[in-house]
């Protein structure tokens, strides 16, 4: 799906393989490619091994960003329960800042906070 000049969203196409793989998503963005999709500006992600190389390999000026809540998922499995709430609480205001300063001073204060005790956590951020 993408979104156009006016922002209206279009379906590009639909499809389906038994595995989903870095494989599979180049084959879908040549064939996009092929069929007129000149540029990505964006795209976002989850996280997949070797799809943002695919993107960039036939679309070389996007700019390839992990989507916000595979990020937050990410960073949350590695808490366990009786932090989540807590930890998700401090997750948000990196996440709901109003410039990239504010955000970035955000991230940092998290990883004073929550670093020591949840490495891989803090981690999935960066």
């Amino acid at each position: 799906m993408q979104v156009n000049q006016e922002g209206k969203k279009e379906l590009l196409g639909v499809y389906l393989a038994e595995t989903e793989g870095a494989k599979f998503w180049l084959h879908v963005l040549t064939e996009l490619k092929s069929r007129g999709v000149q540029d990505i500006i964006v795209a976002c992600v989850d996280g997949l091994k070797g799809f943002p190389e695919a993107i960039q390999a036939v679309f070389p000026r996007t700019q390839v960003q992990l989507c916000i809540v595979h990020q937050i998922r990410t960073s949350l499995r590695f808490v366990p329960h009786k932090d989540k709430k807590a930890v998700a609480a401090d997750l948000k205001p990196i996440y709901t800042a109003i410039n990239e300063e504010q955000g970035y001073n955000n991230l940092l204060e998290f990883e004073e906070k929550w670093a020591a005790k949840y490495p891989l956590a803090a981690k999935g951020l960066l």
